[in-house]
């Protein structure tokens, strides 16, 4: 039954599993066409615009598709996650081609544009995807998979906002939303997971995202 409501969470919620493996690589091949379609046409613009706007271009028209219901690409292969990376490291270099040396790190660029990796965005999403279900209930059927812990015995944690992990048996269960969603909120600080203000919560967790990105090697 979780397998199923998991699966109708990413069909019937995002309506974007294209083959029957559901590997994603379609879903990840349209991404990259139709990114690197717009990203050669902001490069032959990007000497006539202020950085300003070449920032605005680039997450309307390209960091909205790599941002499109990115939370059901949590678990999916690495091989997929570094071909958007791709995508929006190119992205950062059209954009600070004026204002950065040549020979700058993608992940330099990217901490000076303010943007999350691929793999925070991800986390990003599914963080902020929980926290609005959990505090608004809705959708139903998604709240119906988010379970808080609940210990055996009275403990500390029991105060900590955290969710109950389902065991699976598969890899592709451990893909679903009710493992996916508790993995990624259990990890979080309490103090961003016991937030109470939606407009607050996004702002912590972006911060949390890029501390955790400067102590990485």
């Amino acid at each position: 039954m979780s397998i199923s409501l998991n699966f109708l969470f990413a069909v019937d919620f995002h309506c974007e599993y294209q083959d029957c493996h559901l590997s994603l690589d379609k879903h990840i091949s349209s991404i990259c066409k139709s990114a690197y379609y717009h990203i050669r046409s902001l490069r032959h613009i990007r000497s006539a615009i202020t950085d300003d706007m070449a920032k605005s271009v680039a997450s309307s028209l390209v960091c909205s598709r790599l941002d499109y219901v990115n939370s059901i690409l949590f678990g999916t292969t690495r091989k997929n996650v570094n071909r958007l990376q791709c995508i929006q490291n190119t992205l950062a270099r059209v954009v600070a081609s004026h204002a950065l040396p040549r020979g700058t790190r993608s992940s330099d660029i990217l901490q000076d544009l303010h943007w999350l990796s691929i793999d925070q965005r991800i986390e990003f999403k599914l963080a902020t995807l929980t926290y609005n279900i959990l505090n608004s209930s809705q959708p139903a059927y998604l709240r119906s998979l988010l379970n808080y812990h609940i210990p055996t015995r009275s403990l500390r944690s029991a105060n900590t906002n955290l969710l109950s992990v389902p065991r699976v048996c598969t890899t592709f269960a451990s893909h679903g939303f009710s493992i996916a969603a508790p993995t990624v909120w259990n990890s979080l600080p309490s103090s961003i997971r016991s937030s109470t203000s939606a407009d607050t919560f996004p702002r912590l967790l972006k911060t949390h995202c890029f501390q955790q990105a400067n102590c990485s090697p």
